[in-house]
């Protein structure tokens, strides 16, 4: 068997997919170290300040190479940052907290979200006023909002506020950044860059504070950019990698040993055991899994264990099950099986002992080559909305892309990433299980 391994050396295609499969599970065991199970889920379920600095269906950073722009990234300040705060009385023993918030904006075009993030501690029941006003490079200064009314953890969402779309008669985003003036179509304005600065003016009660972030969303972020809900994509595509590898290779494990033991114990014993073997395999070969997986996704529960479960469990009296038949039949009159009857080797120890193994290089080549099968099987029900809702897996990724409409939208690399990393884990197995075919079956060597 080693033997036969080490002529693996002589296929390039099965180095280069060995090589693919070594840096996928390095790739898994980073996804498991760096990011825990809880904290992935967490992560991809969100919420309320899980991903509220990261813009919306942003492109991967690394899109900026290919482009002659220097498209707009994320810029985020906070008084704990950069800002500068001043605390000023008030006769009426409330206290005037000015925050100045400057930042850096030297990008070409237009940022595609503007937001603060402002948070009070007070007593009593009177809301702080807050007043929020805008400086770009030429020393303009825009007011934004006067004398507004903020609870204690409050966002501002400058770039939907109505008044502001009325008032600049475009967007907001459009209107703050632009170098042109007033009068000149949104279509035909260019971002400016330099130096701008957001200063905040709360009154709140006196002991009370104040503190404010302002987030400017860019277009490109992180490694695999974002999508609809904010979230990092590089968060599924990490954790995707251990679910498809432990989904495909236990789906693997779990039909095709147990399909190769059952039709060796049946082939030996023959009779009812054979007959009965072959019949359910029969029924189950007419039996579409698909729509079976699909049923209970729908109606009963979308666990990816649970289906793993009732993969394996149809794949086990599968067409796999005749081929390995048709084998034993050929090996249980080998001399060598009689020579263990005749010394008195008893049934299970002739099957497991003997049998088997005869066939274990035949069954080396299927199992690697039918593991990505596993792994496309469960894509696909997720990209039909029946995947874990809670794990970050390949599929799930294309199934929001495909709801959001990601593809008309020129989202690409919201597909194209995780269908690419599928293909490559296909054409990994691919090309070892081919070679390991090669290998085991010296026929295959001259075709």
């Amino acid at each position: 068997m080693l033997r036969r391994l080490r002529e693996l050396r002589r296929y390039p295609t099965a180095i280069f997919g060995i090589g693919v499969i070594s840096i996928l599970v390095l790739v898994s065991l980073y996804a498991l170290i760096a990011l825990p199970y809880s904290e992935a889920i967490r992560l991809w379920r969100g919420g309320p300040g899980v991903w509220d600095d990261n813009p919306r269906n942003a492109m991967p950073a690394w899109f900026d190479l290919f482009t002659s722009a220097n498209l707009p990234r994320t810029v985020i300040v906070s008084t704990a940052d950069a800002g500068v705060k001043v605390v000023e009385p008030l006769p009426d023993g409330r206290n005037r907290i000015q925050i100045t918030l400057p930042f850096d904006y030297p990008y070409d075009g237009f940022p595609t979200e503007v937001t603060l993030f402002s948070e009070a501690v007070y007593e009593g029941t009177t809301r702080p006023r807050l007043s929020v006003q805008w400086k770009n490079p030429s020393g303009e200064t825009l007011s934004l909002a006067t004398n507004r009314a903020m609870r204690a953890s409050d966002i501002y969402y400058i770039s939907q506020d109505g008044q502001l779309m009325a008032k600049f008669g475009t967007l907001p985003e459009v209107a703050l950044f632009s170098d042109a003036a007033m009068g000149v179509p949104a279509s035909q304005r260019t971002s400016a860059k330099g130096e701008y600065a957001v200063v905040v003016q709360a009154d709140v009660p006196e002991g009370g504070d104040f503190n404010a972030k302002l987030v400017v969303y860019g277009r490109v972020h992180g490694l695999a950019g974002t999508d609809h809900r904010r979230r990092d994509i590089t968060v599924a595509l990490l954790w995707g990698t251990p679910l498809a590898l432990v989904f495909g290779l236990l789906a693997a494990v779990g039909s095709t040993m147990t399909t190769f033991i059952l039709a060796g114990i049946g082939t030996w014993f023959g009779g009812k055991t054979d007959f009965i073997f072959q019949r359910i395999t029969q029924v189950n070969m007419v039996i579409p899994t698909l729509p079976i997986l699909i049923m209970v996704g729908q109606f009963y529960s979308r666990s990816l264990w649970l289906m793993l479960g009732i993969i394996i469990a149809m794949s086990i009296f599968s067409g796999a099950m005749v081929t390995y038949r048709a084998m034993f039949l050929q090996a249980k009159e080998a001399a060598y099986i009689e020579a263990a009857r005749a010394y008195g080797a008893s049934n299970f120890r002739t099957v497991f002992r003997y049998l088997l193994p005869r066939i274990v290089p035949v069954l080396l080549p299927n199992f690697v080559t039918v593991v990505p099968a596993f792994v496309f099987l469960e894509a696909s029900l997720a990209v039909l909305g029946l995947g874990d809702p809670i794990l970050p897996t390949w599929g799930k990724v294309i199934h929001d892309a495909q709801t959001q409409s990601a593809l008309y939208k020129g989202l690409y690399y919201w597909v194209l990433q995780p269908a690419i990393l599928l293909m490559i884990t296909g054409f990994a197995f691919a090309m070892v299980g081919f070679a390991l075919d090669r290998v085991f079956n010296p026929r295959l060597r001259t075709v």
